[in-house]
């Protein structure tokens, strides 16, 4: 077992501060443990390194369908019972998907700590890749594609922004995945996807709340330290290209209650200098009524019933997508017009001094109220330790954002939206 490392914080304030100790298993499971006695509760994550990006181009899917599949039976849990012992101990129980991750969480009283840690380590080698757990909830994600993609207003606008923005390279596919690929798909194929990515070396166990440490890691090593790898795991070759050129698309979409316009430019990685400054901008741009954006489209000249952006936070690449709905009698052109207007003024002029002050004190205050319960502060641990190797990144973020000045915000918004190349999709109501 490898030796202990502290987590120091000469940042933030002691209020705030986040200290951890953490250890790495001899078959490579990184373990952090937090302590938090506010509360009789304790919350477990375990964050495995695979996401959509890291499936095949034909078989796509697979990482979301095992956020399903992993609360079927697994070693001698029957299907159906993790979420009956959670429910039965008065705890809960969750897990998220994205482009970069698959996170599973649970949440007990302390007297419990040990019923998550058995569960995970499980399922974590010991998952029943079966017909009845494979064929229950491939109808499971299937019918979730067309209640959440299928049957939404503008469901299909991820799928094509992406498809068009990331060129059949990295991210080019949304982490539902095509139906058509779950469908076809064998239990073979499966079976093969979790033996790649569901090993301790690929993945990272978080306890936060109340208990005693040399107990947990005594539970740890019991239920974990005998886990074997199997196969190395051979990532997909990272594939970034650049956006050449404009492309645009007119949908007919007989679910949209009004038109609606979303413009799509490539941007920054996590982690990296224009990543920070990427996240100020589109708070300049478009955090509350008070934003820039907001301020244009929908108060001043009443063209849009909403108007804002968001940055895509990716591992390995980035994306920044506006949007704006149009009131009915508006025109979608005025709509797009008005926003690369107001994206110019900040390329041309830039922001001011009481701009730049109120979005860190903004990015302060979320990165404050993001570490008060055990399940937050449990989740950012995992996900600075996979993304950037250094889980005291909890503590020292803020310090990248105030480190953002105001002509970082110019540079990269020239950097980045200065161009025609980009995705532009109009969403049209179908006539009635």
């Amino acid at each position: 077992m490898a030796a202990l490392t502290t987590g120091t914080n000469n940042l933030l304030s002691q209020e705030t501060k986040v200290n951890f100790k953490k250890e790495t298993l001899e078959n490579g499971l990184r373990v952090i443990y937090n302590i938090d006695r506010t509360a009789p509760v304790v919350s477990t994550i375990l964050h495995y390194e695979v996401g959509a990006k890291d499936e095949d181009f034909g078989k796509t899917g697979f990482a979301h369908f095992f956020e399903h599949l992993m609360f079927e039976s697994a070693g001698s849990l029957e299907r159906a019972e993790i979420p009956k012992l959670i429910n039965e101990s008065g705890g809960t129980l969750n897990a998220h998907t994205s482009f970069d991750e698959t996170v599973y969480k649970f949440k007990v009283s302390a007297n419990q700590i040990k019923l998550p840690l058995w569960i995970e380590a499980q399922r974590m080698r010991g998952l029943n890749v079966d017909e009845i757990g494979v064929e229950t909830q491939r109808g499971v994600v299937l019918e979730e594609k067309k209640t959440s993609v299928d049957n939404q207003p503008y469901g299909t606008m991820l799928e094509k922004m992406l498809k068009n923005l990331f060129q059949k390279g990295t991210y080019s596919w949304t982490v539902i995945g095509d139906a058509n690929h779950i469908e076809k798909a064998k239990i073979e194929d499966f079976k093969n996807f979790y033996d790649k990515y569901y090993q301790p070396k690929n993945a990272i166990l978080v306890v936060s709340g109340n208990f005693i440490i040399d107990d947990v890691k005594g539970y740890i090593n019991e239920y974990f330290g005998g886990i074997k790898n199997t196969i190395e795991i051979t990532r997909n070759p990272v594939k970034i290209d650049t956006l050449k050129k404009e492309y645009r698309e007119n949908i007919i979409d007989d679910k949209a209650p009004h038109k609606a316009v979303f413009i799509g430019f490539k941007g920054a990685n996590l982690g990296s200098a224009d990543y920070y400054a990427l996240n100020l901008l589109s708070n300049i741009l478009a955090s509350g009524e008070s934003s820039r954006l907001y301020k244009r489209l929908v108060n001043k000249d009443e063209i849009a019933m909403q108007a804002s952006m968001f940055p895509l936070n990716l591992q390995e690449d980035g994306a920044i997508i506006f949007y704006g709905v149009a009131y009915p009698k508006q025109d979608l052109d005025d709509v797009e017009d008005a926003i690369y207007e107001e994206v110019k003024k900040i390329i041309e002029d830039g922001i001011s001094d009481s701009e730049l002050q109120k979005v860190k004190n903004i990015t302060e205050m979320d990165l404050v109220n993001s570490k008060k319960s055990v399940m937050q502060k449990a989740m950012l641990l995992a996900r600075y330790e996979a993304y950037y190797k250094d889980p005291n990144m909890i503590n020292d973020e803020l310090t990248n954002f105030n480190s953002v000045t105001k002509e970082d915000i110019q540079r990269v918004a020239k950097k980045y939206l200065a161009t025609k190349n980009r995705v532009v999709l109009n969403y049209l109501p179908k006539e009635k």
